[in-house]
C-alpha cells in the first residue's frame, strides 16, 4: 500500500505587466486593461487571470486556481465562484467557452490560456492574499510495516479533521458584515451600445428588488449613474456611498436571451463574496431579476420577511416587445423628465408596453407618471392628465397591489390634485413599507410634511433620503421642505448645495432665488430667477418668480409687459391660472389676483397645493379674509 506523501508548494514568481493581443495585466494594480482603456474586473476573476497568464500553455487545475485564489477561510461555493470568474474573465476578454481565443477548458480537470503572452517588467508575487500554497498527493513506496501505515492514517485523518473543524468554525467570524449596499451600473456586454437603454434599466430593475428588503438599505439609481464608466477603486466608491456591499457585473443581450453576470464584492476592502451568472429568455426577465436580488439578500444574510419574500418571488413572464418598450420608456423618464420632448418619447413607449401587454402592472404605472409629470410641469392642464393617470394606476393595482411606484403616484397624485391629505399620508407610508429604499417615496413624504408644517418629522425623512441617495435629486428635495417651511436661510444653504452638484439644475437656481428675496436679497434673487429661466427653457415658474422680483424693485412696466406675454401664451397653451394670480398681486391689483385664484381653485391647480402656504409673491393677499376663505376650501386652514 502506498502512503500519501504531502508537499507544500508556492506559486510561481509574475512579471509586473502580461500583455497578450491588445490587452494587458498589470499584476501590481490589479487592473486589466484594453488598448489602454481599464476594463472592470476584481477580484477573484483578476487573480484566477494572473495565474493562467503565468503559465501560458499550460493546463492549471482546479486544485491549483483553488489553492492560489481562493484561502481555506473563504466562505463561498468554489464551484460556482470558479466558473463565474472564468465566465466574468471571457466576457472581458470577448472570449467563448466554444470556440476559444484565450482560455480553454479541460473538463473536470482545469483552464489552460492559449494564447502569446508577453512579460513585461520585474518580477512580482502573484496579486493573491499573500503567497498561497496549494497541496500536492503523490504516492511514494511503502516504508513501514502495516501498523505503521495505520497509525500514519489514522494521524492524518485526525489532523484534516482539526483543521475542518477551524476552517468551519472561522467562516461564520470571517465574512464581512453588509447591511448596506450599491449596485453600480451594470457593463453592457451585448457588443451593441444601442442597448445602453436596457442594461440601464437591468440596473434600476435590480436596485428596486433589493429596495424592497427591509434589512438592507440600497442606494438609489441617481447616486450609482455618475460612477458608470468610472475608473475609481471600489473602496473609494464605498466610502463615497457609505456603504457595506458594492454589486458590480454584465448584462449581455443576444436576440431574446439576457445572461446578467453579478458578483458581490465588500466595499471596504475590495474583497471578493459571491459572483454568479443567470440566463433567461426575454420574457423570464422579471423572474431573472427577481431571482438575482434574493441570491444577493441570501449572501448578506439581510433579514427578508415572508412578505417581502413573496413579493420577490410574485413575478410573472411578460411581452418581449412590452417589456424592451417599457425600458425605452423608463431611459427617457429618468434621464430628462423636466423636459417636454424626453416625457413626451416616455409616454409613448409606456403606452406602447401596454398595447404588447394589457397585463403588465408597471407598464400601466410608467403611463400614470408620464401624465403625472407632464401637468406638475405645466405641459398640460390638470383635468387633461389626472383622468388618464388615474385610469392607469387602477389598472396597474388591479394587477398587481404590491408595487411601491403604484402607491407613490397615487400619493402625489391625492396631494397635488385631490387635496386628500389623509389618503396622501397613507399611500406614501404604504409606499415606503412595500419597498423601504424606495428614494422617491421618501423624498415626496418629506415634502409633503413639511407642506403640512411638521418640520421634525420633514428634517428626518430629509436625512433618511440623502442615506440613501447623494446626488442632485436629494438635494433639490431638502431644498423644497426648506422652501414649504420658509426657512430661507436653510433654503439658501441647501439650494447652494444642489447648485454645486449640478450648476445646470434649474430648479435649484429658482429655489436659490427665492431663497435670496425670503432674506433680503433682491438683485442677488433676480439673478437666480434670470439662470432658471435661461436653463429652464421658459419655465412658467421661473419666468413669474423673475416677473415678481421686477416688481419689487420697481420695475413694474417690465413686470407688466410678461404678464401680457404670458395672458396671450395662454391662448395656445395652458398656463396655470395661480401664476398670473401671483403676478397680478405683484402688480398691487389683489381683486384681479383673487378673480384668478378663484379659477386656479375651480380647475384644481397643481400651484394651489404647492405653493399656497409657501410663496412669497402672494405674501400681500394673505391677511384679506378672502385668502383665509381660500384656505379654508382647500383643506388647510389651521
Amino acid at each position: 500500500m502506498a502512503l500519501p506523501e504531502v508537499r507544500m508548494l508556492t506559486a510561481a514568481p509574475a512579471s509586473r505587466v502580461l500583455r497578450f493581443d491588445n490587452f494587458e495585466l498589470d499584476v501590481r494594480a490589479a487592473e486589466l486593461r484594453k488598448a489602454g482603456v481599464k476594463l472592470r474586473l476584481q477580484g477573484q476573476p483578476i487573480q484566477v487571470l494572473a495565474t493562467l497568464l503565468n503559465n501560458p500553455g499550460e493546463l492549471v487545475t482546479r486544485e491549483e486556481l483553488r489553492g492560489q485564489v481562493w484561502p481555506a477561510e473563504t466562505f463561498v461555493d468554489f464551484d460556482h465562484s470558479l466558473h463565474n470568474a472564468i465566465a466574468r474573465i471571457r466576457e472581458a476578454l470577448g472570449d467563448s467557452a466554444g470556440t476559444p481565443r484565450y482560455i480553454e477548458t479541460l473538463p473536470r480537470r482545469g483552464y489552460r490560456f492559449i494564447g502569446a503572452v508577453e512579460r513585461v517588467g520585474v518580477e512580482e508575487p502573484l496579486p493573491s492574499e499573500g503567497t498561497k500554497p496549494f497541496i500536492e498527493v503523490s504516492l511514494a513506496p511503502p516504508r513501514s510495516r502495516h501498523r505503521a501505515i495505520l497509525i500514519s492514517l489514522l494521524l492524518m485523518t485526525l489532523v484534516i479533521a482539526t483543521v475542518l473543524a477551524l476552517v468551519f468554525s472561522h467562516r461564520a467570524s470571517a465574512a464581512p458584515s453588509v447591511r448596506s449596499i450599491a449596485v453600480l451600473p451594470l457593463d453592457n456586454f451585448s457588443g451593441d451600445t444601442a442597448q445602453e437603454y436596457f442594461v440601464d434599466g437591468m440596473t434600476d430593475e435590480l436596485i428596486t428588488d433589493l429596495a424592497k428588503i427591509g434589512g438592507l438599505r440600497v442606494i438609489s439609481r441617481t447616486s450609482i449613474m455618475r460612477y458608470k464608466g468610472t475608473r475609481k477603486a471600489l473602496p473609494e466608491i464605498a466610502r463615497e456611498l457609505n456603504v457595506d456591499g458594492i454589486i458590480e457585473g454584465s448584462v449581455t443581450r443576444s436576440g431574446q436571451r439576457v445572461r446578467i453576470t453579478a458578483q458581490l464584492l465588500y466595499g471596504p476592502t475590495d474583497k471578493h463574496l459571491w459572483a454568479e451568472t443567470y440566463e433567461r429568455d426575454l420574457g423570464d426577465v422579471l423572474s431573472l431579476q427577481s431571482e438575482v436580488a434574493r441570491a444577493i439578500a441570501q449572501q448578506v444574510r439581510a433579514q427578508v420577511t415572508p412578505q417581502q419574500q413573496a413579493r420577490l418571488k410574485a413575478v410573472r413572464p411578460v411581452n418581449p416587445e412590452a417589456y424592451d418598450a417599457y425600458m425605452r420608456g423608463r431611459y427617457y423618464f429618468f434621464n430628462a423628465f423636466t423636459t417636454p420632448q424626453d416625457l413626451a418619447l416616455a409616454k409613448t413607449n409606456f403606452e406602447e408596453a401596454v398595447q404588447k401587454d394589457p397585463g403588465f402592472a408597471l407598464a400601466y404605472s410608467g403611463v400614470a407618471d408620464a401624465y403625472l409629470y407632464s401637468a406638475l410641469f405645466r405641459q398640460v392642464s390638470p383635468e387633461t392628465a389626472y383622468g388618464p393617470a388615474e385610469d392607469a394606476l387602477r389598472h396597474a393595482q388591479k394587477l398587481d397591489d404590491n408595487v411601491g411606484e403604484i402607491h407613490d403616484t397615487l400619493a402625489v397624485i391625492s396631494w397635488r390634485y385631490n387635496w386628500d391629505w389623509a389618503a396622501t399620508e397613507r399611500e406614501l407610508n404604504h409606499a415606503i413599507a412595500l419597498v423601504p429604499s424606495y428614494i422617491c417615496a421618501h423624498e415626496d413624504r418629506a415634502q409633503y410634511l413639511a407642506f403640512r408644517g411638521r418640520r421634525s418629522e420633514a428634517e428626518a425623512e430629509v436625512a433618511k433620503s440623502l442615506e440613501l441617495d447623494t446626488s442632485v435629486s436629494s438635494a433639490m428635495t431638502e431644498a423644497a421642505v426648506y422652501y414649504q417651511l420658509r426657512d430661507f436661510d436653510k433654503l439658501v444653504e441647501a439650494s447652494r448645495r444642489g447648485i454645486a452638484l449640478n450648476p445646470d439644475e434649474w430648479v435649484e437656481h429658482l429655489f436659490l432665488g427665492i431663497g435670496y428675496e425670503g432674506t433680503g436679497k433682491r438683485l442677488e434673487s433676480i439673478s437666480e430667477y434670470q439662470k432658471a429661466v435661461e436653463l429652464s427653457g421658459g419655465d412658467q415658474d421661473a419666468t413669474v418668480a423673475l416677473a415678481h422680483a421686477y416688481a419689487g424693485i420697481g420695475r413694474k412696466a417690465e413686470t407688466q409687459k410678461m404678464l401680457q406675454d404670458l395672458q396671450k401664451k395662454s391662448t395656445k397653451v395652458y398656463v396655470s391660472p395661480y401664476l398670473i394670480a401671483t403676478l397680478y398681486a405683484s402688480l398691487g391689483d389683489k381683486d384681479t389676483a383673487f378673480k384668478f385664484l378663484d379659477q386656479a381653485y375651480r380647475e384644481k391647480s397643481l400651484e394651489m397645493s404647492w405653493h399656497l402656504k409657501a410663496d412669497l409673491r402672494i405674501d400681500n393677499l394673505r391677511s384679506d379674509p378672502r385668502f383665509q376663505n381660500l384656505l379654508s376650501q382647500v383643506g388647510l386652514k389651521d
